[in-house]
């Protein structure tokens, strides 16, 4: 039987962010996997869930749309999922424009930094290699790559664009309890990813709860089993959905995060919709 069978992913990128493979090519390759759920979670962008989902029309694989919002917390970063979106929606069209430009002064400033240090880019070229998706921190990374900078993407973001680098710049972010609660109001579900580096997790979760959160990722790339049944214990302990996914990008970006590699049991997005019908009424 194969390994994926009744599993699903639900958190991928494509190249409508800082992913390496076109939403046609998720979807294909989720299909040879044989996945039956994934969920398109580009970074403050929806561009690819409409390809993704005209790739999957007439086959057995859900599409779930969703995006990726960066939020900001003092200690570092908190990214929250949103799910079953309406990318039309003006007031959600209007807050991912913000973000995606607040991203793009963020690669130029980097890029600025970085020829201080030195380490001289075209910006040119870094907008070829997003390539007309929303420019983020692995453009920039795989520009110095190709440039000779570094060795390989992961050393750019050690050496000098991660958040301690000499070349990071900060952005523009909402809160996670504003995102949470922004997710809620346009009719979506919001789920807290990769919650282990959530900085003060236990401190931070009541809040995000209060604000609307729905489910949390229990399931993530790299997980131990320790780590699965600690936080499958926290989302039950606040009702919340449990979920996952890969967070797969394409291999050159994150080598360890691969497509369909996560358990994910098909449960997740079956309570998922249970939820969603239940904000419906």
């Amino acid at each position: 039987m194969n390994h994926a069978a009744g599993r699903v992913d639900l958190h991928l990128h494509t190249t409508a962010s800082d992913g390496t493979h076109t939403p046609s090519q998720i979807v294909q390759m989720a299909q040879a996997l044989g996945l039956r759920a994934i969920a398109i979670t580009d970074h403050d962008c929806m561009a690819g869930v409409h390809e993704a989902t005209a790739a999957a029309a007439g086959s057995a694989l859900l599409v779930i749309p969703g995006v990726e919002l960066s939020t900001d917390v003092p200690e570092g970063e908190v990214h929250v999922l949103g799910y079953y979106l309406d990318d039309a929606n003006p007031e959600l069209q209007t807050l991912l424009a913000k973000l995606r430009g607040a991203r793009l002064q963020r690669a130029r400033r980097m890029v600025e930094k970085l020829a201080a240090l030195g380490l001289p880019l075209s910006w040119d070229r870094v907008q070829a290699i997003a390539n007309g998706a929303a420019v983020g921190r692995p453009h920039v990374a795989r520009a110095l790559l190709e440039a000779g900078h570094v060795s390989s993407v992961q050393d750019a973001f050690s050496l000098y664009i991660g958040r301690h680098g000499p070349a990071y710049v900060e952005r523009y972010r909402l809160t996670p309890a504003e995102a949470v609660a922004l997710v809620r109001r346009l009719g979506g579900l919001p789920v807290l990813a990769h919650p282990s580096f959530v900085p003060n997790l236990p401190e931070r979760l009541p809040q995000l709860v209060a604000a609307g959160l729905t489910g949390m990722e229990v399931w993530y790339t790299g997980y131990s089993p320790d780590t699965t049944s600690e936080l499958s214990a926290l989302a039950r302990q606040y009702g919340l959905v449990e979920t996952g996914g890969s967070d797969f990008h394409g291999v050159s970006v994150m080598p360890s995060a691969i497509l369909g590699a996560v358990p994910v049991p098909y449960a997740a997005v079956e309570e998922l919709e249970r939820r969603r019908a239940l904000t419906k009424r």
